[in-house]
């Protein structure tokens, strides 16, 4: 990676497209050095620990620089990109050229108090706290400065007066993912030895810093007489047949959705309730509404009605609308609903949801389901569509799956899950006949909702489906 020192080059960083995310994946970039770039124009393509996110650039220029290839997971706030603005007067961030140059400026950095007229920084890449303190070197390390440098650095942290004076080490030098690395594996960069151009330390630096010695297995024998226990051997190398394994890394999406289920099952007292439908009466609905002209170019299927269902069961039962608040120790209830719908996408499952559903006609709520789908299939739904979710439904029918007991989306109340409809014999009016069924549950977190509770729920959304003209007198 070159280091841009010329005025005109801006430095782009990794925003935080969510709510204080930490660091995004490179997935894929659009333009190469010598584009041409617009304000506003996608650069690159990431993905977060909550949606895959397009990137634009906020200003025009010559790229000059990518300073990461794709698959590469970057933290917010880094710079990702380097684009030389044509006539700029923006001045370049300071890099290390020399080794003299970076104490001038880092010590001074480092030690200024908080709110002290520091840059402001990005959400979610906040400056850690410890940074004003550094450890001085021990032993010999300490009087690596030759005596003018020395004389330079006391003078710039004490201005060569009395006690003050005392020179402070200087920060080693080293470029953003080499200090996370060396941050990683708990390597101090003052003990490390720079083999970079101008002193600058280098992954294989922290790397070999980490590495034992050869000669630090020797002593082992020499203590042999004087231990009685042998030392212990090392551990084994863990090999993998590749033939007969495939190994995914674990980032991303199925990364948060992991962290988010494990948190939900251990946090929520959940109960599952179940009931089988008979839904004859709301297929057909679904293939009157079809040849609707208020339902033209819009998707109508057994989750349109289902939701509306449920929307009117939690109008008949606002109480199950609600989420807990450990840190105040309330029950905060909603008097809006956010449907989530669970979607299975490439990147893992995503639950993105719909606002203010409750407020949406039929028609309004088949466009809604339309889009979203459509934009969870392309991997394009946006962290904000995945927030401030009241209630989820979630469709495992669809892969043939009878019904099963889902976990709650975190910070939400209930979740509906839908399974296959099958035509079933079924006693109707006295008589057995094959009928279209479904079995529906619902999860419910406990401290919440009740068992009477969840089963009025539960029960209502299953008599609108076997009655969809319901939807007519209970919305």
């Amino acid at each position: 990676m070159t280091t841009m020192t010329e005025a005109s080059v801006r430095e782009f960083k990794m925003p935080d497209v969510g709510e204080g995310l930490t660091e995004a994946e490179i997935l894929k970039w659009y333009v190469q050095p010598g584009d041409t770039v617009t304000d506003g124009q996608v650069v690159c393509e990431v993905e977060t620990a909550k949606a895959a996110v397009e990137l634009p650039i906020p200003y025009d220029g010559v790229v000059r620089e990518l300073h990461f290839p794709e698959g590469t997971t970057v933290d917010v706030g880094m710079a990702i990109i380097a684009v030389d603005v044509a006539g700029g007067t923006v001045p370049a961030a300071p890099a290390p050229a020399a080794q003299p140059e970076a104490p001038q400026e880092e010590p001074q950095e480092e030690a200024k108090p908080a709110g002290s007229g520091r840059q402001p920084v990005l959400v979610g890449y906040g400056v850690a706290q410890t940074s004003t303190k550094r450890r001085p070197r021990k032993g010999a390390d300490v009087p690596r400065q030759e005596p003018a440098a020395q004389a330079l650095q006391a003078e710039l942290n004490g201005h060569g007066h009395g006690p003050a004076a005392a020179v402070a080490p200087p920060r080693p030098l080293a470029k953003p993912p080499v200090r996370k690395l060396a941050k990683d594996l708990g390597v101090d960069l003052a003990t490390v030895t720079p083999t970079g151009p101008d002193g600058i330390i280098t992954r294989e630096d922290v790397h070999a810093a980490v590495a034992p010695p050869a000669p630090a297995a020797e002593p082992v024998p020499q203590a042999a007489p004087t231990a009685p226990v042998a030392a212990p051997a090392p551990a084994p190398l863990v090999t993998y047949d590749t033939a007969r394994e495939t190994r995914i890394p674990v980032k991303g999406v199925r990364k948060a959705t992991a962290a988010a289920m494990v948190g939900s099952a251990f946090t929520a007292p959940h109960v599952t309730e179940f009931v089988t439908v008979d839904v004859t009466r709301t297929m057909k609905l679904v293939e009157e509404l079809k040849q609707d002209k208020e339902f033209a170019g819009l998707r109508v299927n057994p989750l349109l009605l289902i939701s509306k269902a449920l929307l009117v069961a939690i109008k008949r039962n606002p109480d199950v609308n609600a989420s807990w608040d450990e840190a105040n120790q309330e029950i905060v209830q909603k008097h809006y609903v956010n449907l989530g719908i669970a979607a299975a996408t490439p990147r893992g499952l995503i639950v993105p949801n719909i606002k203010d559903a409750h407020a949406r006609t039929l028609p309004q709520l088949a466009q809604a389901l339309g889009e979203l789908v459509a934009t969870a299939r392309e991997g394009k739904t946006t962290p904000a569509a995945m927030q401030g979710g009241t209630v989820t439904i979630t469709n495992v029918g669809v892969f043939g799956v009878d019904t099963g007991t889902p976990i709650l989306n975190p910070g939400e109340s209930a979740i509906l899950a839908i399974g296959a409809i099958k035509l079933q014999p079924w006693v109707h009016k006295g008589k057995v006949k094959p009928r279209q069924v479904t079995t529906l549950a619902l999860s419910f977190d406990h401290r919440l909702v009740d068992g009477e509770l969840g089963s009025k729920v539960l029960a209502d959304v299953a008599a609108i489906l076997e009655q969809p003209k319901r939807l007519i007198t209970w919305a």
